[in-house]
Order: C-alpha cells, then structure tokens, then sequence
C-alpha cells in the first residue's frame, strides 16, 4: 500500500503525560484523516490495554485505516494489525512469516549500513532516524539530521518514513530531502491536549502535507 504522507503514533507514555486517554486520540486522528495509525507502548501490555487496542482496532477497521503495532508481533497477530519493528525487535524475516504477506511490516534504521541492511529485508518501508532531537524515546540514537536524510535515501528502494522531532515547521523540508512519509508523535498533542484539539491539529498537518 502507498503510505499516507503523515504517519501518526500513538505513545502511550506520551499521551500519559498530557492526560488524554489511547482511545479517545486515536478516534481524534482518526476523525482527522488520519490513513494510518500506529500504537507505541513500551510497558507491559496489561488486559486493560489489549482490550483498549481491540477498540481501537475496530475503529480502524470501520474508518479504513491502516493499523500498526510497535514491536510486539504477538499482539499485532492478535489483533489482526501490521507491525513495526526495530533494531532490537524480533528480526525481520521472522516477523514476515508470523504476519504472512497480508499485512504491514515496518522496518526501523538509524543509519546508513542500516538503510543499506533494511533494503533487503521482507519489510514493507523502512523508518529513519531521529532526523532531529526526540524527547519521546529515552536514549535515542544519534540524530540524523536532513543532509544524511538526502543522502541515504538513495540507499533503498522501498518507502522511507522519517521520524523523531519533526513539526509542522520542519515537516516540508523532510519530504524535499527525500522522505515518503512523516511519523509524529509529539506535535500532534497541543496544549490542551483535548480529543477536539489533537482532531484539528490532526487536520492541520494534513493540509500542510497536501500542499
């Protein structure tokens, strides 16, 4: 599948901390136009957050949308959801057979050995970075930044999704060097983060990246 341009995450721990709920933001990114939504929590999956995923699958599911789970193959078999993994994460080839050829793999890369390694992997597009400085993942590798950006996007041919720090201000200057598609956390939680707020900066950043 083409990926949308913007490419929203939902962290737990950053929702957490501005006091909005998993299911009530994801109905707002949904209600924005959001294409695809992925689902980033990097505790314990307590029952309580599996049925609040199943939920939300659903939500997906009636809108259209293309629903990814960080990391945890286990639960995206179960809730029937694509998948993203990272350097550390179950490997690749492993997460395409568990998944099958049906659903979304993501790949994630901090580097251009990485980019390089990632384009040969069964996965359907490969992330890149933090191309700018990220409060929202602790010990964060080293930034990338927009040159390396221009530079390593030819090292694969698949999909690039950039990722880390990026905002409505720089997001337009990450597409000119190269990348397919934005992932954002943080700017999409304004102040106060409210469902009606993060649905209409929601609908904000697509009309910026339609432009």
């Amino acid at each position: 599948m083409p990926l949308p341009r913007l490419y929203p995450i939902l962290d737990t721990a950053s929702l957490a901390a501005k006091a909005l709920a998993l299911e009530p933001a994801a109905r707002a990114l949904i209600a924005g136009g959001a294409g695809i939504l992925q689902l980033r929590h990097k505790g314990h999956w307590s029952r309580g957050l599996f049925e609040e995923a199943s939920r939300i699958r659903r939500l997906c599911r009636e809108a259209g949308v293309t629903l990814v789970i960080n990391d945890r193959a286990d639960f995206a078999l179960l809730l029937d959801a694509g998948l993203h993994v990272g350097q550390d994460d179950l490997p690749a080839q492993d997460a395409r057979r568990l998944l099958g050829g049906q659903h979304l793999l993501g790949y994630s890369t901090h580097n251009a050995g990485q980019v390089r390694a990632g384009d040969a992997e069964p996965a359907d597009y490969l992330a890149l970075g933090p191309i700018f400085s990220t409060g929202s993942k602790p010990n964060p590798d080293p930034v990338v930044g927009l040159e390396r950006l221009r530079q390593w996007r030819s090292l694969t041919q698949k999909p690039l999704v950039a990722i880390g720090g990026i905002t409505r201000r720089t997001a337009r200057a990450v597409v000119q060097a190269g990348a397919d598609s934005v992932a954002v956390i943080g700017d999409l939680l304004p102040e106060p983060c409210t469902e009606d707020a993060v649905r209409e900066r929601m609908e904000q950043w697509r009309q910026l990246l339609s432009q």
